[in-house]
């Protein structure tokens, strides 16, 4: 377990309270009262360090190394029934951008999504969940698929942005992620969008379109990261921290100025703390929200679809 730096008081009480059970287990010493005080104090030092999480420790939360990638929930959802699909029927086949049909008890859906790597190999094998314009358009080639069959569309956002390469911009990254926003604003099937990492920028915005848009708790979603941020307005990225406060990233932020429709509770410590609770929680509101959509016409999605995005931004006085 790798521990960020604000989670070092709980890396050290975890270390105590083994030490302590391991002198339980060797020696006659009844350690069990000195145990049960330390399970207390970890759990309480747990409460109090995620209940106050600053926006920057979110945006490490959701960069967490042991954080569930988009693959992890695509297995975790659908087992055995999901069928990965390939290529951009163009250039080639962007290995960051991966999707797919699977199904949900016995509902089929196109899961579309960022994949970034576990380790040095498969971070430059998934080009650190930075799309090429192929990764949008093989998106969108799913995305039509899934229309013209009647299958609903999830996608999961994870992304630190597409990637900036030079010949990513001769093959057109802009327009391939424009025409994705466009594209999605009138597709005739329902849409729910995830985000469970990392949503920044264009990159997240290509596949971010949706009836739903659903945050995981500890994930932030903005036009820059704070990192970016800082540099431009400081010319440094050691104001990395009031840059993600200004930003106003965090779910309950987006919630706030209705920029998303729900919040996804994670568990205690993050997605990564109790992986199959929060597997449980995503599955959950992915059916009850496609419960929800399903009664609506293809006219009507697309309707109240533009509606949403189209009142974004807008002040009564």
């Amino acid at each position: 377990m790798e521990y960020l730096e604000f989670e070092l008081p709980i890396k050290e009480l975890e270390e105590q309270l083994e030490k302590c059970q391991i002198i339980g287990q060797e020696s006659d010493v009844d350690v069990t009262e000195t145990c049960k005080k330390l399970e207390k104090k970890l759990a309480d030092t747990k409460k109090e360090i995620y209940k106050n999480l600053t926006p920057w420790q979110r945006v490490q939360l959701s960069r967490h190394p042991n954080r569930p990638y988009t693959m992890d929930y695509i297995k975790a959802l659908c087992g055995d029934s999901f069928l990965e699909l390939h290529g951009d029927r163009n250039v080639k086949d962007d290995k960051a951008m991966v999707g797919g049909l699977g199904k949900i008890g016995d509902q089929s859906y196109m899961f579309i999504g960022q994949q970034k790597g576990y380790n040095t190999k498969t971070r430059q094998y998934r080009n650190f969940g930075m799309s090429n314009p192929e990764g949008y358009r093989k998106a969108l080639r799913l995305m039509k698929s899934a229309e013209k069959f009647n299958i609903p569309i999830v996608t999961l956002i994870d992304t630190p942005g597409a990637y900036p390469g030079l010949e990513a911009e001769e093959r057109g990254q802009g327009e391939a992620i424009a025409r994705n926003i466009l594209e999605m604003t009138r597709l005739k099937v329902p849409i729910i969008v995830l985000i469970i990492g990392e949503g920044a920028s264009g990159g997240a915005l290509g596949i971010g379109v949706g009836d739903k848009v659903l945050m995981l708790e500890n994930t932030w979603y903005s036009v820059i990261s704070p990192e970016s941020c800082s540099s431009i307005l400081w010319r440094s990225w050691e104001y990395k921290e009031q840059a993600a406060d200004a930003l106003k990233l965090t779910a309950k932020d987006m919630k706030k100025q209705k920029l998303v429709d729900d919040i996804i509770k994670e568990p205690l410590g993050g997605a990564h703390a109790n992986r199959e609770e929060t597997f449980k929680t995503v599955s959950k509101a992915i059916s009850t929200n496609y419960e929800e959509l399903k009664k609506l016409s293809p006219e009507e999605l697309e309707e109240k679809r533009m509606e949403k995005y189209l009142s974004m931004g807008v002040y009564k006085s």
